[in-house]
């Protein structure tokens, strides 16, 4: 089966699991704050709910490009296996915390064990999608960690009807369990060359020599702006856009949070399923087919940050994040098919790495700042200067980047 036309799809369809539940872990002690704090007094302080938020983001950009170096060397299959099993566990684990320190090293080593997912499913995906359907199949992964994100917003829910202990024993159960069906179902892909010999084939690169000829490709550095720049008002909607439309809306937090994520989740999903199909079908007239859908993608966003920065009726602003979500999802589903058309299959989760790195950072960075302009009243004008931001990569990606394939082996 897993040489046949559908396994590819089975492939997506598996990982696609795994892609909910490494954002619904990671999003669910944020949603089981004030249930938590009741056992465990330390995260009454904002400061210390704060580290606990940072040491994740911190290890998990740090790990990044470490991550992709050992998926470019090492069973993808197994990799992801292995990061699912432990992030599952240490979800279970939490369930037992009963002192600060102990959270926030299971936080730690959350960190490092979802790092190293990402980069080793997108090229796991990359390599069994070619053409027709790579940018489709990237788009359909993504949407399960818009989902994971949504979902792990019930955290205090089902904390609410249970306990905190009970909600993290269960969901890290659920993971662990998920890891049991990969090991049976999921398989790594194998070059053509590869399947016609008795005997392991590939030859790795040394991880200098990759990353130098990585670091010296010119496309990879203005992908890599084109990858950061957008990653600045994502992560800015992330973290800030409930507050955001609260301030504009005059509204509640209770139903401007509401609103803003699912605003955000529905029309991204909407917009991974326009990105993935219109590039799929343009790359094959025109080379350049990812790249411009890419390009429209970002062009959407750019309006959509000048509304929600002043906008101040409920129209404009949650037209505006409409705007948004469908444009980063198309965005967000070339990303790796255009890396495909510029760096090695060798090197892919590698670069993926880098730039998963960079974008981690560029939002830990955008959060503050934001929170700062917030303070002084100018959130909204915030949210409308990111637009400069994402023009100046725009331009560069339409200008740099001119693919000559789809698909550098």
């Amino acid at each position: 089966m897993k040489n046949s036309k559908i396994y590819p799809w089975i492939v997506v369809g598996l990982l696609w699991g795994v892609a909910l539940l490494n954002y619904m872990d990671r999003q669910m002690l944020s949603t089981m704050k004030e249930a938590m704090q009741i056992d465990i007094v330390e995260l009454q302080s904002a400061a210390n709910f704060g580290h606990l938020m940072a040491v994740f983001l911190w290890i998990y950009g740090l790990m990044s490009p470490i991550s992709g170096i050992i998926a470019d060397r090492l069973s993808r299959k197994w990799l992801i296996v292995g990061s699912l099993f432990v992030w599952s566990s240490v979800t279970y684990l939490m369930g037992i915390a009963n002192t600060f320190d102990q959270v926030f090293w299971l936080r730690a080593v959350m960190g490092i064990s979802e790092a190293l997912y990402i980069p080793a499913a997108l090229s796991l995906i990359a390599d069994y999608h070619v053409g027709k359907s790579r940018s489709l199949a990237i788009g359909i992964h993504m949407t399960g960690l818009y989902t994971g994100q949504a979902v792990g917003g019930f955290g205090a829910t089902v904390a609410a009807a249970f306990s905190w202990h009970t909600t993290f024993h269960w969901f890290g159960i659920i993971g662990i369990a998920y890891a049991v069906v990969l090991m049976l179902f999921l398989r790594d892909k194998k070059s053509e060359v590869e399947m016609g010999r008795t005997q392991p084939l590939a030859h790795k690169e040394n991880v200098f020599t990759s990353l130098k000829s990585l670091l010296t490709n010119v496309a990879f550095w203005v992908i890599l702006l084109y990858f950061a720049a957008p990653s600045l008002p994502g992560w800015a909607t992330k973290n800030w856009l409930p507050t955001l439309f609260a301030e504009n809306l005059d509204l509640p937090m209770s139903q401007a949070g509401p609103i803003s994520t699912i605003t955000i989740a529905v029309s991204s999903f909407i917009g991974v399923i326009i990105g993935g199909t219109l590039s799929d079908k343009w790359v094959q007239k025109n080379l350049r087919g990812r790249v411009y859908t890419g390009a429209i993608g970002l062009g959407l966003t750019i309006p959509s940050l000048l509304l929600l920065g002043f906008g101040h009726n409920i129209v404009a602003v949650v037209g505006a994040g409409l705007l948004f979500g469908i444009g980063y999802g198309i965005f967000d589903t070339n990303n790796m098919p255009i890396l495909c058309q510029f760096v090695s299959s060798k090197q892919r989760a590698t670069a993926y790495g880098v730039m998963n790195m960079v974008g981690v950072f560029a939002g830990a960075f955008i959060t503050n700042l934001l929170g700062q302009w917030g303070d002084s009243g100018n959130l909204g004008l915030g949210f409308a200067m990111l637009a400069i931001v994402v023009a100046i990569a725009l331009c560069a990606q339409l200008y740099f980047l001119r693919p000559k394939t789809d698909n550098v082996e």
